[in-house]
């Protein structure tokens, strides 16, 4: 921000220091502040897209692996907004698709680590232009029904405990390196939107990697 303001300065300096000190009148008071405001308002705006890229992505706020009859299970919970963009989009009836990743893996001393489990799981949301309902569909199988976007999002944000591994998949009493992803998912991203999608960060969010160890039980 300091260098930005440097930089006003000395344009500022170029553009008034050689001809509009030396003479004197309204047109020159005119002519300052509109090439002052001209340049404060170049400045925002190499600013403000760097302020709201910082903000956009996906906190994981909660990564528990618990166990249970039927495996294990993950029991997450994440924190996100979505752009303008992604909203507007939504409202011309265009899926949304949200990819959760999950790797378990050991540790071998003579080898690579062993992958033990890798599992993906897609949530899609969904507006229904005629109906004004939204959809949140899991693995295109389990679907429900919304009447605003905020409830259809908190279920995306804490999703139901998700079954990534079934008993026996994981040796009781080893200690497995867990990694967890979650985001947007280019990959379903419509054709005409794929270009927009890869070069704007309005349809950039993702979380980083969380890592973390599970002993299984």
């Amino acid at each position: 921000m300091r260098n930005r303001f440097a930089c006003l300065v000395a344009n500022l300096a170029a553009h008034l220091l050689p001809t509009d000190l030396l003479s004197t009148g309204p047109h020159v008071t005119s002519r300052f502040f509109r090439l002052l405001i001209g340049q404060l308002l170049l400045v925002l705006a190499c600013v403000l897209p760097q302020a709201a890229h910082a903000a956009d992505g996906v906190e994981i706020r909660r990564w528990l692996i618990e166990a249970s009859d039927e495996g294990y299970k993950l029991n997450a919970k994440y924190s996100f907004e979505l752009t303008h963009d992604m909203e507007d989009t939504l409202q011309y009836g265009v899926t949304l698709y949200f990819t959760t990743e999950i790797e378990f893996t050991r540790p071998r001393w003579y080898w690579f680590d062993e992958k033990a489990i890798v599992k993906r799981q897609t949530i899609s949301l969904y507006y229904n232009v005629l109906t004004r309902q939204y959809h949140v569909t899991v693995d295109g199988n389990v679907r429900q029904t919304f009447s605003s976007l905020d409830d259809a999002l908190f279920l995306i944000r804490s999703p139901n405990r998700w079954l990534v591994a079934p008993r026996g998949a994981l040796e009781v009493g080893k200690t497995y390196n867990v990694k967890l992803s979650m985001g947007l998912d280019p990959n379903y991203v419509s054709k005409p939107l794929k270009v927009t999608a890869l070069n704007s960060s309005e349809w950039r969010l993702a979380s980083d990697k969380k890592i973390f160890q599970y002993k299984a039980e």
